[in-house]
Formats: C-alpha cells, sequence, structure tokens
C-alpha cells in the first residue's frame, strides 16, 4: 500500500497538471470569464471608502506620479518618440488636421480664451510693472518708426529735392535719439524716455483690451484655423523643425518631472484625492468601472488579448508548472495533510 508522502506527491502532480489545463486554449478563455464575472460579483458588495482610506490613497497617488515618467525608459524615449512622430507628420498627406482635430472644441477654446477678461486685464496688468518690458516695447516702438522713416525715404527718393530733405530730417532724429540714449544713465532725458516708454506701453494695452473686446478677433481666429484645417497633416512641419520639436518635447518632461517633485504638487494630489472621496467614495468597487469608462467586457478583452501568450510562453519553458508546485506542496506535504492521508491508509 502506498505510503502517505508517496500520495500526497500524486495529489500534487494531478492539481499541477489541473491548473495547468485550466490556462490552456479555449479553457483559458471560460476561465477568465468565470472569474473576471466571480471577482466584479464580489466586488459589488464593497464599498470603496471601506477598504481605501483617504490617506492611502493620497500616499499611493504620490507614489504613482512620482514613479511614472521618472525611469530612465521614459527619459531615453522622449527625443525618440518625438522624431518618431514628427516622421509620420512629414510624410503623412492622407490625413487634414481637420480630420485629427474638430472644428467645434477649437471654436469653444478660442471664445473662452478671448472671453477670459479677468486674466487678459491681470496679465497686461502685470506687464506694464516690469521695466523690461518696457525696454522691448521701446524697441518696438522704435523699429516701427526706423521702418516708417525708410519707407518715406524711398518713396521721398523718387522726387525731386524731396529725398535729400527727408534724409537731413531722419539724421537729426537718430541724432536726437542718440543724444538721448546716451544721456539715459539717470539724467533728466532718461527719465522721461522711460516714462514715454511706460506710457507707450499702457496705450499699447488699452489697446489689445478693445481689440480683443470689440474687434471680430475669435472670427480671424477661426479663419486662420479653417484656412489650415484643409491641409495635410504633413503642413505642419513648415512651423517646427524635427530638432525643434525633440527640444520642447524634452523641455516638457523636464518641466514635468521637477514640478512633480514640489511641496506644493504634492498638495494639489491630496486635495484631488479628497474631491474623488467626495464624490466616489460611497460607490462599491464594480460601481466605480462604469465611472473609469469600463466593463466587465473590456475587462476580460484586455486580459485575453495579452494572456494567453504570457501564460503559453511560461508553460514552454517550465516556469509556470515550477511556480504551481512551488505554491502547493507546503501544502500536500504538510503534518496536518500527511496525518489525514495515514489515516486513510491505516
Amino acid at each position: 500500500m502506498a505510503q502517505p508522502r508517496e500520495i500526497a506527491e500524486r495529489l500534487l502532480d494531478a492539481q499541477v497538471e489541473f491548473l495547468l489545463a485550466e490556462v490552456t486554449g479555449d479553457r483559458f478563455t471560460e476561465v477568465i470569464g468565470r472569474d473576471v464575472a466571480a471577482v466584479l460579483e464580489v466586488a459589488d458588495t464593497v464599498v470603496f471608502r471601506d477598504v481605501v482610506t483617504v490617506e492611502d490613497a493620497k500616499q499611493t497617488l504620490r507614489v504613482v506620479v512620482d514613479r511614472i515618467g521618472g525611469g530612465p525608459a521614459i527619459g531615453d524615449s522622449v527625443g525618440v518618440f518625438a522624431d518618431a512622430i514628427y516622421d509620420n507628420i512629414a510624410r503623412n498627406g492622407d490625413y487634414t488636421l481637420g480630420d485629427v482635430v474638430d472644428r467645434e472644441p477649437v471654436e469653444a477654446l478660442l471664445e473662452k480664451i478671448f472671453g477670459m477678461h479677468q486674466a487678459q486685464e491681470r496679465l497686461l496688468d502685470r506687464l506694464t510693472e516690469s521695466p523690461l518690458v518696457a525696454t522691448v516695447a521701446s524697441k518696438f516702438v522704435d523699429r516701427l518708426i526706423d521702418d516708417f522713416m525708410e519707407s518715406n525715404r524711398q518713396m521721398a527718393s523718387k522726387i525731386p529735392g524731396v529725398g535729400s530733405l527727408v534724409s537731413f530730417g531722419a539724421s537729426a532724429a537718430k541724432s536726437a535719439r542718440k543724444a538721448a540714449e546716451k544721456a539715459a544713465d539717470g539724467t533728466f532725458i532718461g527719465e522721461m524716455a522711460g516714462k514715454g516708454a511706460l506710457f507707450a506701453l499702457k496705450r499699447t494695452n488699452n489697446a489689445i483690451r478693445e481689440m480683443l473686446r470689440d474687434a471680430p478677433v475669435h472670427g480671424a481666429a477661426m479663419e486662420f484655423w479653417d484656412l489650415h484645417a484643409g491641409e495635410p497633416v504633413s503642413g505642419l512641419r513648415d512651423y517646427l523643425s524635427q530638432q525643434d520639436v525633440r527640444e520642447l518635447a524634452q523641455i516638457v518632461h523636464g518641466i514635468a518631472l521637477t514640478t512633480r517633485e514640489k511641496e506644493y504638487f504634492g498638495l494639489l494630489l491630496d486635495e484631488c484625492v479628497e474631491v474623488f472621496f467626495t464624490k466616489y467614495g460611497d460607490h462599491t468597487l464594480a460601481g466605480l468601472l462604469p465611472e473609469l469608462g469600463l466593463s466587465e467586457e473590456d475587462i476580460r478583452t484586455e486580459i485575453l488579448r495579452y494572456g494567453p501568450a504570457v501564460v503559453e510562453s511560461a508553460k514552454r519553458n517550465g516556469v509556470l508548472a515550477g511556480l504551481i508546485r512551488e505554491r502547493l506542496e507546503p501544502f500536500y506535504t504538510s503534518d496536518v495533510v500527511l496525518g489525514i492521508l495515514g489515516e486513510l491508509t491505516a
């Protein structure tokens, strides 16, 4: 008569074979369908806030945000992905920009941006507080004046006697401006020049305000969109070079990496968790799936999409059978089981 340990080993072999058969071929599909349904049935009886605390969720979200994207694989791939996207855009003439992005959300976005008068007012006011911006505005005005004078000079040169008069006037204006620039270091003229630049900037801001509020800027922006919407996606490469796209992608990735390390960003994540618990804390785990846009069929489909290949690979090299045996063997060789088998064979 077989000894208890020998029987235990035979039972262990039988269960390992049974479990391997459960994940083979069509049987795997049946098992996944059965188990997913069973798990969701249990999940429908478990309330989210009963199994997940707010503090645990905050810690988990912080870990996820801290880990995802920080590994070398993502950092090394940013440039490669940017190059791949650019290459695809550059040679893709089958799709237009309008095929990729619908007009309605673009129109709604522009309408919202142009309607954000409070943000526009604040931004323009803050611009006037910057001495450097005033300097830029002054240089911009100087450039406009230079271009205007050059245009007049070219036209005047075609009229006998007028060209030399305009040239003299331009030379006098340049001399006066150079004198003002030399005196701009703390002198009365320099102070007046600075005030003049600031005044010009404020007047420019007023013009911008009026234009955004009254002029058909939204319609003009949509005209610009419509002009491009019918063009192939490949036309986008005229705006940015491949190097520009790569560098922009790397800069954005760098901003994302450094921003998430700041304490304030962690506080924002905590606030998101609080809001989520307020809205969904009383849902069951299964009830959260529709809110996340998932269904039982989605879960089953995705498991079946990748599961069979992984399982077959693990079976082929014997890893799966070894793992199953490793988990079950302590039970079959335990004193309790051997004792039961000993009683049955006595």
